[in-house]
């Protein structure tokens, strides 16, 4: 249970004691909400319970938390609680539990800022970018964002599982394997034309390449549509290869890889089609076959099946969704798409509907573009290929840990700018380094006593009564309950911004406070507060995924 939890409920027991001894009107308890204030004055935590139950029943705010004040159990935990107009009630925590979380958080280790707030099963589904070509720079924000988004949830007790919906069915499939083919016969020196619709980016020439180094003529030499196949399905191996090695890179990867073809294959697809036209949410015109949406509301039909009998994306969808439901049984789906499926939401909670599955438990975050910039200048083509710019060129510019916590610093439906120049800047002006130059220093003065011989296992805690000591701990025990803000509002932003606040305040208490001294017995208890300090903002990193270096 986080601290806020504990507050709610020793609210919500006052509340029903004030109610018992008619201090308090009975009436509907409204949701309790603790916050934390914005000027240390004001306390660590407060809540306008007694705003909210002044409006329900008429009485005065002031004194509704006055009462509420006055029916709070005891706890030695908070030094002070005050009722404050205009009907607050502040809770100021003690320095003795303060002090006392350095150890808790010691004792904890890794383990530190795991919550359990739901034990439910759930499946997100992230990056899913097409194998007829390499990842790009917003294939890279969606991935950081579902692989961080895992990591909290499984921090916080749910049952979690990644997945990467390969779309290895469908026309694409044929269009990449006419334009591969038309480029390996351009690399062998022969005449090929890559179709209208293909595929005609510089990195199908590089992959040609390597198939004439790697086959010869091979291809060549056998009947056209069978060496199609045959190139086009090494090709796409080849692109699943270096996409995996592209997210590895980047620290990203996937309890399942779901193919496409396999809905097909098993007789999902069919089935589920099947289902919606028993339901009669399939009509058949104009030589297509639609799904009846505009049935359950939406604006228009949608099309399932083109008139040349071939499935669309959102058919195939309608399947794998039925069966991560359904079949597999998730409690709940996050899918993160890019800006250009934001049209696709709406109709795929109406299938689910229409499938007998609850539309809420699918949730769909939609990550907004990114745009690259050099400081000012706007970096919008490849100086490799001269096409767009890949993950794979921005993860050898800016680096694995710049690119995560970049792409995590602003919240999924905010467009974004990425300074690389910034990003690979070693200063205080580059959010990246300062955080982790903070873990390495931390690390260097652990090291200190370590070399020192200074056994600091039995330090006393009590010891540390100064404002900066204390300000670090309060820093410190947010992480639950950031770890519970993203669990439950399913934005990991909060994240960086939290690393860079303790990052802060930890280098305000290096330079205010000498850690190791000719005080023996402070010097011990302040290298806890160090240690339990590195727990945190090690925990803070790996939850977004990056590394926590002990030097710079």
């Amino acid at each position: 249970m986080t601290f806020r939890k504990r507050l709610a409920a020793i609210l919500e027991q006052a509340f029903a004691q004030a109610c018992d001894k008619g201090l308090v009107e009975r009436s509907s308890l409204p949701e309790i909400t603790i916050e934390r204030p914005a000027r240390p004055e004001h306390g660590d935590y407060a809540s306008s319970l007694p705003l909210k139950l002044a409006r329900l029943t008429g009485t005065k705010p002031m004194d509704i938390a006055a009462a509420l004040v006055k029916n709070l159990p005891p706890d030695s935990d908070f030094e002070k609680v005050a009722a404050v107009p205009p009907g607050f009630i502040n809770f100021t925590l003690s320095q003795k539990w303060l002090a006392g979380q350095v150890d808790v958080i010691c004792r904890a280790g890794e383990a530190y800022g795991n919550i359990q707030i739901k034990d439910e099963s759930v499946q997100i589904e992230f990056v899913s970018g097409n194998p007829t070509g390499p990842l790009h720079v917003g294939h890279g924000r969606g991935a950081v964002l579902g692989s961080t988004l895992a990591n909290v949830l499984k921090a916080a007790g749910y049952r979690v599982s990644t997945e990467y919906y390969v779309n290895d069915a469908g026309s694409q499939l044929e269009a990449f394997y006419r334009s591969l083919y038309a480029r390996y016969m351009e690399a062998l020196g022969k005449e090929a034309e890559v179709p209208v619709n293909g595929y005609h980016g510089n990195y199908l020439v590089d992959l040609a390449r390597e198939l004439v180094g790697q086959w010869g003529d091979k291809f060549a030499t056998m009947p056209e549509d069978r060496a199609i196949e045959e190139i086009g399905k090494i090709g796409i191996e080849m692109e699943m290869q270096q996409i995996r090695q592209d997210l590895e890179t980047l620290g990203v990867t996937f309890d399942v890889w779901f193919s496409e073809q396999s809905l097909f294959k098993s007789g999902r697809y069919d089935s589920t089609m099947q289902m919606l036209r028993d339901g009669n949410y399939i009509v058949d015109r104009e030589n297509a076959t639609w799904f009846a949406s505009s049935t359950l509301g939406e604006d228009k039909d949608n099309v399932l099946v083109r008139s040349d009998g071939t499935p669309t994306y959102f058919a195939s969808d309608i399947a794998y969704h039925y069966d991560k439901f359904a079949v597999r049984k998730f409690d709940n789906v996050i899918d993160i798409w890019g800006a250009d499926h934001q049209g696709h939401v709406q109709r795929m909670k109406v299938v689910l509907n229409a499938l007998g599955i609850d539309p809420e438990r699918l949730e769909i975050i939609i990550c907004q573009l990114v745009t690259l910039r050099r400081g000012k200048e706007a970096v919008k083509i490849s100086k490799r290929s001269g096409d767009i710019i890949t993950l794979r060129e921005l993860l050898e510019e800016a680096g694995p840990d710049a690119c995560r916590f970049v792409f995590l610093s602003r919240s999924a439906d905010s467009q974004m700018d990425f300074d690389l120049e910034l990003a690979i800047k070693q200063s205080a002006d580059n959010p990246v380094y300062y955080v982790q130059y903070a873990h390495a220093r931390i690390s260097s003065i652990l090291r200190n006593a370590a070399e020192k011989g200074i056994d600091f296992s039995k330090g006393d805690t009590s010891l540390l009564t100064a404002e900066p000591e204390l300000t670090l701990i309060r820093s410190m025990v947010r992480m639950p309950e950031i770890v519970e803000t993203v669990a439950l509002s399913r934005q990991p932003h909060h994240l960086p911004f939290y690393a860079q606040d303790l990052a802060t305040v930890f280098h305000s208490f290096y330079k205010q406070c000498r850690v190791i001294s000719e005080d023996a017995d402070l010097t011990a208890a302040r290298l806890k507060l160090v240690l339990a300090a590195q727990i945190v903002l090690a925990g803070t990193l790996h939850m977004m995924g990056m590394t926590a270096p002990d030097s710079m």
